[in-house]
């Protein structure tokens, strides 16, 4: 059934470039499409270059029917160079100073944020000023019940513990992995030396103590499967499929954040959005590229 919730995705849009082919990507707008496909109206709102790569990305995103917000200025329409390890993950290295660097808080995007009923945004975006004011700007203009869903999405050098601790005061949701948990560990509860289980427990307790805001914590374990968790003390465990051909792990995440976000607006529980997050994940870990 379509839903009639706006959910949006903020921030870059780029080209997945691997050794044989090129797709298009970028958190943001990953989490656009996905929420799309899970019956929201999904939005992606970023900025591309006067270039052929953009031209390129608007055609695509009209070819999958996804509505976009891209503004166009100057600079390059981004790009990331993707290699993958033999299980299918990615390392990723990004040009600087792209177009979605320089995305501006416009009229336009206030009356957006206004009737908005999710926003998903991350670091990456966050790397320059100018993306930074416009993102923030963004989700303090959505209405107060709304979701603003704080994907880390930690790369290369381009994040900070002020950057983190800054995007969780604003956040309802917050998703991470296996490797984000160790960073964020660090700056949470960096005393702690235990097993996994743990350093969870205690990064759960302490960042739902330290932003009350913070309503739901979601944390892909990898090829053990997801983990929720809500301010009130609920949780739930969904192990990975270990049957499925993994063919590339580009957009799984995000693919797994968005159908929980539709899911919650949509008043399915904590398990129940669980299990369609991860049912999704595992699809899009099965085909190749990040908009399958």
């Amino acid at each position: 059934m379509k839903s009639s919730k706006l959910v949006v995705g903020i921030g870059e849009i780029l080209w997945d470039v691997f050794d044989t082919h090129k797709t298009l990507g970028g958190a943001p707008a990953n989490f656009a499409y996905h929420a799309a496909r899970a019956g929201a109206e999904g939005l992606a709102i970023s900025a591309i270059g006067r270039d052929v790569l953009g031209d390129a990305a608007v055609a695509l995103l009209e070819e999958k029917q996804l509505p976009a917000l891209l503004q166009r200025n100057e600079q390059d329409t981004g790009t990331v160079r993707i290699s993958l390890d033999s299980g299918g993950s990615a390392r990723y290295v990004f040009p600087p100073n792209v177009a979605w660097d320089n995305l501006a808080f416009t009229d336009e995007l206030r009356q957006v944020a206004a009737s908005c009923d999710a926003a998903a945004f991350g670091t990456l975006a966050q790397r320059s000023e100018a993306s930074r004011t416009a993102i923030r700007a963004f989700l303090n203009a959505m209405p107060p019940e709304a979701l603003r869903v704080f994907d880390v999405n930690l790369r290369q050098h381009f994040y900070s513990e002020a950057l983190v601790r800054e995007s969780l005061a604003l956040a309802d949701v917050l998703k991470i992995n296996e490797s984000e948990l160790t960073v964020l560990a660090e700056y949470f509860i960096p005393e702690n030396d235990g097993d996994f289980r743990a350093r969870k427990d205690a990064f759960l307790e302490a960042v739902f103590t330290a932003f009350p805001r913070l309503r739901y914590i979601v944390l892909s374990c990898g090829a053990e499967g997801s983990f929720a968790a809500t301010r009130e003390g609920e949780r739930s465990f969904v192990p990975a499929d270990k049957t499925i051909r993994v063919v590339d792990t580009v957009g799984a995440g995000d693919a797994f954040t968005a159908t929980f976000t539709v899911a919650v607006l949509d008043g399915k529980n904590l398990s129940e959005a669980h299990r369609l997050a991860a049912e999704r994940a595992e699809f899009v870990c099965t085909r190749t590229g990040a908009m399958p």
